[in-house]
């Protein structure tokens, strides 16, 4: 509590009591002039009931989202295997084929699920480095499609590039998934200040403002889920913001998202400046 008052930044804490319990507090402080005088204003709160209670709704959350993607692959699964084991008793092999690649394409789904679940979930520490941007950009155009738009900024970026990679193919495959003209997916990078800001525009239909508020949670899916297999519902994880979210975070940066003028969405990585 000590170190959390002498500092000027809003924090998190955990203060251990007498009896061996630990409670969570949030500091906030503002600076502000009174009569021409300098103040501080500093606030606590305890946050051990509230931080607990988005704990449990959190854990309900991804079991509830584990449990409708695995029975959304299990039981097409379950019922393709029945079906492809009739058709062999049957001696009718001509559709063995067809069923036993629907079985492959509902297992593959599941892989790359538990997959991206598994990146979230066990984000390494980010190993920052600097990054030349003419490879960088090299690299990352050969996995997605995009226009690079101003200058590239002579400096390098300060980042891990493997991570701030994959943030970003999440941005440019989000942006053509929503329905945008390819060529008109647009990267910009600018230094503003003590930051990097990396931008990914697209002429979609953009967000409204409830789904701004929420689409980087975790599991929250700005997908419509679309008839797959057998009538299942098949969408997005909810997992590609978040993750970009938590990339940016990793390194001391945030994300924001917005409405363009005229259709689109426009998301901002802004990450520290090189060192």
């Amino acid at each position: 509590m000590r170190a959390a008052l002498a500092g000027e930044t809003d924090q998190l804490f955990a203060v251990t009591l007498p009896d061996g319990s630990e409670e969570t507090f949030h500091h906030s402080t503002r600076a502000f002039r009174l009569q021409g005088q300098p103040h501080r204003l500093r606030l606590l709160r305890r946050m051990t009931r509230e931080l607990s209670r988005a704990e449990v709704a959190t854990w309900k959350r991804v079991i509830r989202v584990l449990s409708h993607e695995l029975n959304n692959s299990l039981a097409p699964i379950s019922s393709l295997a029945h079906s492809g084991a009739e058709l062999a008793r049957r001696g009718n092999t001509e559709r063995l084929p067809q069923v036993l690649a629907s079985i492959g394409e509902r297992a593959a789904h599941l892989h790359g699920f538990l997959s991206g679940y598994a990146s979230f979930a066990k984000l390494p520490t980010p190993r920052r480095e600097a990054v030349e941007w003419a490879p960088f950009l090299n690299r990352l155009a050969t996995l997605g499609e995009f226009t690079l738009e101003g200058d590239v900024p002579a400096e390098p970026g300060w980042f891990d590039a493997a991570q701030v990679e994959q943030a970003l193919l999440n941005l440019i495959k989000n942006a053509h998934e929503s329905g945008s003209d390819p060529g008109e997916i647009t990267l910009r990078l600018a230094l503003v200040g003590t930051e990097l800001r990396i931008e990914v525009l697209d002429r979609g239909p953009g967000m409204s403002e409830a789904v701004l508020a929420q689409a980087l949670l975790p599991f929250y899916s700005t997908k419509r889920s679309e008839p797959g297999l057998n009538g299942e519902a098949k969408g997005g994880t909810g997992l590609g913001l978040a993750l970009t979210r938590e990339i940016a975070e990793a390194h001391d940066g945030r994300v924001a998202l917005s409405n363009r003028d005229g259709g689109g969405l426009r998301v901002v990585i802004s990450l520290p400046r090189a060192r």
